[in-house]
């Protein structure tokens, strides 16, 4: 485990090829969320479904399914190796999305989502035990964020995909794209990428491996402040893409622009994240998050003070905040990751389903408790983000406080 990727050349693949893979293993996941996004009223027509606090659920509970997931399928990786694992998920998500194509109510439905979630976890989670496997400190920073840049391409092109496929057939043929895209990924993950984990490195499977695990990760401060900082990150960008349908469908009436602007913002983020690899070098992660957060915090706050107690503004004024929030949230999530897992090489997989299980379990929570507001106003986004940047800073500056203390 050292600074640069040492695996590649018992099988030829380059750096290039890796984060490609790794981005895609990761891509499986937006593109269950996001390909989704418009045909969530013909699902609700289907079931004979028109709350849409009901239908946000399909978006949220895959996110529930995912954190129960990491945590079985990431502590299995330490002691069974990374490439089985994620081929188990892929198994599971395979028959939880068949589950999905015939479910004859949003009940089956729903068992579905959490299934495909459960199944995903595996190669998201397994997927950055193998960054961490191969890189460490600021250069996993920049893979880190190379492999997102790659990433958002999927939350860009997934809505547009989905209505796409809704346009000349129907929501069912959503979730059989889906099948295919992960069938490809998971025959190039097996073929090209080598177990980065070694029979030497793993850990013996038993009943305390997860506990042991656990104790072992909460004694780290660094890696639990940013697991929370994580959570409560991911805690509004789950909220952003479970009511994302509902604020510019219904509440501005853009039904064919949607996908287009959802892309457009994944493109911001991804814009962001491909920058936070070139200046992660330069000026460090630590910085570049506690920058992020305070502009986050302060333009959210802007958003507050002008249209608290208003209807909402002109798209192009929310659109303009918008961006602006994902181009920090670009910065700050290319570098959380790679903070929380850089003291914890030695229990990656398991300390990658602990920060994966917290940072969704957050998301999970945020979205059910802010999502049911948003019903005429997309005010209550802006509050989330305010609220989650000023715990965040909290967070950052009781952790230096301490660390000047000791």
């Amino acid at each position: 485990m050292g600074e640069t990727y040492t695996f590649s050349k018992r099988r030829g693949i380059s750096e290039y090829e890796f984060i490609a893979l790794m981005a895609f293993l990761m891509a499986n996941v937006a593109l269950s969320i996001d390909a989704i996004l418009p045909g969530l009223p013909d699902i609700g027509t289907s079931f004979n479904i028109h709350l849409d606090a009901s239908l946000q659920l399909i978006v949220t509970l895959i996110f529930l399914g995912l954190a129960c997931g990491e945590l079985v399928f990431g502590t299995l990786s330490d002691s069974f190796g990374r490439k089985p694992i994620v081929l188990v998920g892929v198994g599971i998500f395979i028959i939880a999305s068949i589950i999905c194509v015939i479910a004859p109510n949003l009940e089956v439905m729903l068992l579905g989502r959490v299934l495909q979630g459960i199944g995903l976890s595996a190669p998201r989670t397994v997927s950055m035990a193998i960054i961490r496997d191969s890189y460490s400190g600021d250069n996993m920073a920049r893979i880190m964020s190379f492999i997102s840049a790659i990433f958002v391409l999927v939350p860009m092109v997934a809505p547009i995909l989905g209505q796409v496929i809704l346009d000349s057939f129907n929501w069912h043929y959503i979730f059989y794209f889906q099948l295919l895209f992960v069938l490809v990924t998971i025959a190039w993950f097996w073929f090209r990428q080598e177990e980065t984990l070694t029979k030497t490195l793993r850990i013996e499977f038993t009943s305390k491996l997860f506990i042991n695990g656990l104790t072992e990760f909460l004694k780290i401060k660094t890696t639990v402040i940013y697991t929370l900082i994580a959570g409560l990150m991911e805690g509004v960008f789950i909220l952003y893409l479970s009511i994302s349908q509902q604020v510019f469908q219904k509440q501005y009436g853009l039904h064919e622009e949607f996908p287009y602007i959802f892309a457009g913002l994944s493109l911001t983020f991804g814009i962001a994240t491909f920058l936070n690899g070139k200046l992660v070098v330069k000026y460090g992660m630590k910085k570049l998050v506690a920058w992020s957060l305070n502009l986050f915090l302060i333009c959210s706050l802007i958003y507050i003070l002008l249209f608290y107690n208003t209807e909402n503004p002109d798209i192009e004024i929310v659109l303009f905040f918008l961006i602006i929030q994902f181009l920090l949230l670009g910065f700050i999530f290319g570098n959380l990751s790679a903070l929380a897992m850089q003291p914890i090489g030695h229990i990656a997989g398991v300390g990658a389903a602990i920060f994966s299980f917290v940072s969704m379990i957050f998301g999970v929570i945020i979205s059910l408790g802010i999502g049911g507001f948003v019903t005429t106003t997309v005010l209550p986004l802006f509050i989330s983000f305010f609220v989650t940047g000023f715990l965040a800073i909290i967070l950052i500056i009781s952790f230096k406080t301490k660390e000047l203390n000791v």
